[in-house]
């Protein structure tokens, strides 16, 4: 996410990238090595190298560093292998149906969201922030809307 927000800024050391996503440093470095086999990202030498994205970040679907990444989409294989596990296995038919259409709605969400759409004023830590203060006032004035009734005059009766 670090090198989608900073696209235009050029290179990112690996240590900066793994300090503002709390991540180990090696561990890092090795999805990075996966990113720059598959050409998404490119390495810079130098005093001022580090990685950066080779494309635009809103060119960059989720779904193609998932399956780079993670592999298939579907929880058993890819699409291709249930649908041949629908027609092999009927008594199951049903169940990988199911599956395929999981894993079918998370494809199409995944295609049409990039990395753009998730850097484009999003800052998670703050939005989760008040996410949360929010649903604690929320339910703050829902508990004191069902508390009135009864320090009034008792809960009302139909």
């Amino acid at each position: 996410m670090m090198l989608a927000r900073h696209h235009h800024q050029g290179a990112i050391k690996v240590r900066n990238v793994a300090y503002e996503e709390a991540l180990p440093e090696k561990f890092l470095e090795l999805i990075l090595l996966e990113l720059k086999n598959a050409r998404m990202v490119e390495s810079v030498r130098g005093a001022k190298g580090g990685y950066q994205l080779r494309r635009d970040p809103a060119e960059i679907p989720l779904s193609e560093i998932i399956r780079l990444i993670d592999g298939p989409l579907a929880p058993f294989g890819d699409a291709e292998q249930l649908r041949e596990l629908m027609d092999r296995d009927l008594p199951h038919r049903a169940l990988y149906k199911v599956l395929l259409d999981v894993r079918d709605a998370a494809a199409r969400i995944l295609d049409s969201t990039t990395l753009a759409d998730l850097i484009v004023g999003h800052n998670p830590r703050a939005n989760s922030s008040k996410r949360l203060k929010n649903q604690k006032e929320t339910n703050q004035k829902k508990d004191s809307a069902s508390l009135l009734p009864m320090v009034v005059g008792g809960p009302k009766s139909d």
